[in-house]
């Protein structure tokens, strides 16, 4: 298994007490780290000097094998390029909702069972903490189902956990008619079996992984809550059939993350947890999560006291 340093020669990563970075501080590195599913790969970017603390920047729904979305459809790490903050952001993971499964699906051979919960709460912040990455100062943030991992992570995960960021998530998973869309998108990006997930829909996994029936045990983390209202905004210019087909399904799925944020909003109301919370024009797309990212930093920096 291999830790690859970028634009340089890879160090063995199981040479555990000799751990090599051969980048400086504020540079990029992928990382190849062991794991129950096999070696995952993470893109890193440490901080800038020397900083202990990180952010875990998940992935959406259709993540794909090669690289985390947020290094090459956002520019989350230059905007973070001087600040004390490690970014961490593994690869993979598609149709996952970075949890536990059951089984490994089905439908599309898929070759193990996914452990997301696992990799990113034990076996990646434990071969982190050789680097000097401290496990209990993480933040953790993602768009859609990489937001609704975020929610349910840091609840269950207080003591490495002190700061949750839902992009466009929903958050309301066990919601009435949320199970057979849950089941229906997975289907659509990679085949995926809910089942295999999370049992069957009655199964109480189901609302374990609901960051609204969590949402009593996110009492003093700070949080960064934001979605749009579905309407197209300030980075919506379809021109092509394509590019039209794009935006109304983009419209659609912001639209049931904001009515599930405008629920969760009341919800912490209710139980009197403060967050913030930030309704914009927009859709389901990442130039709106990349904004967002920005938006929320200074919230970032602050909770990991990363400045």
């Amino acid at each position: 298994m291999l830790a690859l340093g970028f634009g340089s020669q890879p160090a063995y990563a199981n040479q555990e007490t000799n751990l090599a970075r051969y980048t400086d501080a504020g540079g990029y590195q992928e990382l190849w780290v062991p794991s129950s599913m096999g070696d995952i790969k993470v893109q890193v970017r440490w901080a800038s000097r020397g900083g202990t603390a990180s952010l875990y920047l998940l992935d959406g729904l259709r993540a794909r094998n090669d690289r985390n979305a947020w290094s090459f459809e956002t520019n989350a790490m230059d905007q973070f390029a001087r600040d004390n903050l490690t970014l961490v952001m593994p690869v993979g993971g598609q149709s996952s909702f970075y949890s536990d499964w059951y089984n490994k699906s089905n439908f599309n051979n898929q070759q193990g069972t996914y452990k997301w919960e696992t990799f990113l709460t034990s076996e990646l912040p434990t071969y982190l903490s050789r680097f000097g990455v401290d496990r209990t100062i993480s933040g953790i943030m993602g768009p859609s189902m990489g937001g609704t991992a975020a929610m349910t992570l840091a609840a269950y995960h207080r003591d490495q956990f002190r700061f949750a960021g839902s992009l466009s998530g929903y958050l309301n998973t066990s919601a009435i008619g949320m199970r057979e869309a849950i089941r229906v998108s997975m289907l659509d990006a990679g085949g995926f079996n809910s089942d295999a997930m999370w049992g069957f829909p009655w199964d109480e996994a189901w609302l374990r992984n609901d960051p609204f029936v969590s949402a009593s045990q996110m009492r003093g983390l700070s949080m960064y809550v934001s979605t749009g209202n579905g309407l197209p905004g300030q980075f919506d210019h379809p021109r092509t059939p394509v590019d039209y087909f794009n935006t109304a399904t983009g419209m659609g799925l912001e639209f049931l993350s904001f009515a599930q944020t405008m629920a969760y909003r009341i919800r912490m109301t209710t139980l009197g947890i403060d967050a913030t919370f930030r309704f914009n024009s927009g859709i389901h797309s990442w130039p709106y999560w990349s904004a967002e990212l920005w938006k929320a930093r200074p919230q970032i920096l602050t909770a990991l006291n990363a400045w």
